[in-house]
């Protein structure tokens, strides 16, 4: 199959937490492993929450996975791994850590707005947008409701419409799980516009021609039981957006059996029902295995995820001369 070929994304929490912490990075290896030559996971750092003036809150900080240490488990086992950075832009060293960790070989920078203390439409982050578009890095950010990580910044932070200014700068925006659960502000209708479905605003954003060659999205996340259906049905028959879309495991929930429900997808008519049982069983021996089988299994109607939204080294590979 030659989506082997081609390396996915993950969030991988890990911590600097001795036993525990390696148990997770040979989990993962071992899961990997187990697939063909080629395939890759982006292991994700995750900075700490800051505040505006640049200055780290470890109190508001959920979790930190530091970009050294991603870094040091991608060059441990390079044959499985590379990373991505997480750099807050109101760092006063923003910059400066950005450029160092592409040196590093980083292929992205995360973000968590609503944990991090971001404000993606905020002019503080001009500055980390610019050397983002200069150095051709993709900034793979959160969307919609955050219901798994507490943080400092109120959760409208969330909103896919502040990641305009973003695409404005020339960066090239993951849109992380097509901001397919909760609602937030209409802010094309001023500050205090209507509450209306995140996914709604992903969408519109998406029909933009302005933002045709800028404006990704991944589908992580998106099968889960919290996520909606509706928007998922929407994810399979928007043909117009698949060479948008970029497959991303969301792991390690897709091993949490009660987060996602083939049964429930079957139900639905988005999955075959004679899979199910097939699901389940890959489930309990590798939950990487069963995201790539469930998402290249989905339907809506005739109409499947292309296997173009598998390969994602492309996307990931390119950089600025």
């Amino acid at each position: 199959m030659q989506y082997i070929q081609h390396k996915f994304y993950l969030n991988a929490a890990c911590t600097r937490k001795g036993a525990v912490d390696r148990s997770y990075v040979e989990r993962l290896h071992h899961l990997v492993g187990e697939f063909k030559p080629g395939v890759k996971l982006l292991l994700f750092a995750f900075e700490q929450a800051h505040d505006q003036a640049g200055r780290a809150m470890p109190e508001h900080t959920a979790f930190h996975v530091p970009n050294d240490y991603a870094r040091d488990v991608a060059r441990r086992y390079p044959r499985h791994f590379e990373w991505v950075c997480s750099i807050h832009p109101c760092r006063t060293d923003a910059i400066d850590a950005l450029e160092s960790a592409v040196s590093e070989g980083a292929r992205a920078v995360k973000w968590l707005p609503s944990a991090m203390g971001i404000d993606p439409a905020s002019p503080k982050c001009d500055a980390f947008y610019r050397a983002l578009a200069r150095l051709d890095v993709p900034l793979i950010c959160h969307a919609g409701e955050e219901v798994a990580v507490h943080g400092a910044a109120d959760k409208n932070a969330n909103n896919p419409l502040k990641l305009r200014r973003a695409l404005d700068a020339g960066v090239r925006v993951v849109i992380a799980h097509c901001a397919s659960i909760g609602d937030d502000t209409d802010l094309d209708k001023g500050a205090n516009g209507p509450r209306v479905p995140s996914f709604d605003l992903f969408s519109r954003m998406m029909a933009e021609a302005r933002y045709r060659q800028h404006l990704y999205a991944d589908i992580s996340a998106v099968t889960q039981r919290n996520h909606s259906l509706e928007a998922l049905r929407a994810i399979i028959e928007h043909q117009d957006w698949h060479h948008r879309l970029l497959n991303g495991s969301d792991y390690p929930l897709p091993g949490v059996l009660p987060l996602i429900s083939p049964r429930l997808l079957a139900k639905a008519g988005l999955l075959d029902s004679a899979i199910v049982p097939v699901l389940d069983e890959i489930q309990n021996y590798n939950p990487l295995l069963f995201d790539f089988v469930l998402k290249r299994n989905l339907r809506a109607g005739t109409q499947r995820l292309p296997v173009n939204i598998f390969h994602t080294r492309d996307f990931f590979s390119r950089r600025a001369s």
